[in-house]
């Protein structure tokens, strides 16, 4: 089979890191009421912790170095209020991105990690924030960079999160049963649907909370180091 010669091999290298990412972060958290019973629920946050982070850091630096290779489909970074576009964009991604999970303590073992059924704050506008967010996330880069190994990222991600939100509902089901039933009848997986169909309700005071406003310092000191970051990136050659 002859490729074309804009596809290169980091298309290939990308796609498997993808699929190796997504089969062991779903694999662990389908698994996870088994290998709770065995090791406990703090030992088994640790192992999926270990197997994760890896795997994701791996992926973010093969990603910004090789993040224009291939066709370069459009080039819009010239044009006037596009850097401002996706930079906002990426704030908002943020925002949906991290505060999924409020409880920093249970996600470092500190506190026994528990399931919830979270209904508060971002989890009104959407019962599945970080896929809202790395769906945002995906289409800022995609909109800045505009390459094919870009693109082929960015449907990675989205099709691994579109993914996580059945499978994640499927857990929350059998772990919570008739609640879970409740609670998504008061939600919705497409942001503000459920807000503009009656079935649920903002209260703003829920979002003066430590997690949201450590995302936006988080988002800020990104901006100030994002230079730093992408030398230091730089300097990996892989």
């Amino acid at each position: 089979m002859v490729f074309p010669n804009w596809l290169s091999v980091s298309h290939f290298v990308m796609f498997g890191l993808l699929l190796t990412f997504a089969i062991a972060h779903s694999g662990l958290a389908a698994l996870r009421s088994k290998g709770e019973q065995i090791i406990g629920p703090r030992l088994y946050r640790i192992v999926f912790a270990l197997v994760s982070l890896p795997l994701a850091v791996v992926l973010i630096i093969y990603f910004l170095n090789h993040r224009y290779d291939g066709l370069q489909l459009w080039l819009l970074q010239d044009l006037p209020g596009i850097k401002s576009l996706v930079w906002g964009l990426s704030v908002i991604s943020f925002l949906f991105l991290y505060p999924a999970t409020f409880n920093l303590l249970e996600i470092a073992a500190i506190q026994k990690p528990q399931v919830h059924l979270y209904e508060s704050g971002i989890m009104r506008v959407t019962r599945h924030p970080q896929m809202v967010g790395q769906v945002i996330w995906c289409i800022a880069h995609t909109l800045w960079i505009g390459s094919t190994f870009t693109l082929l990222t960015s449907v990675g991600l989205i099709l691994h999160h579109l993914f996580a939100v059945w499978h994640g509902d499927r857990r929350l089901l059998a772990r919570h049963g008739e609640a879970f039933f409740a609670l998504k009848a008061r939600t919705s997986v497409i942001p503000f649907l459920a807000i503009i169909q009656g079935r649920q309700f903002l209260k703003w005071q829920e979002f003066f909370r430590p997690a949201y406003l450590g995302v936006i310092g988080f988002t800020g000191l990104l901006w100030w180091v994002h230079p730093l970051m992408m030398t230091a990136v730089a300097q990996v050659n892989w």
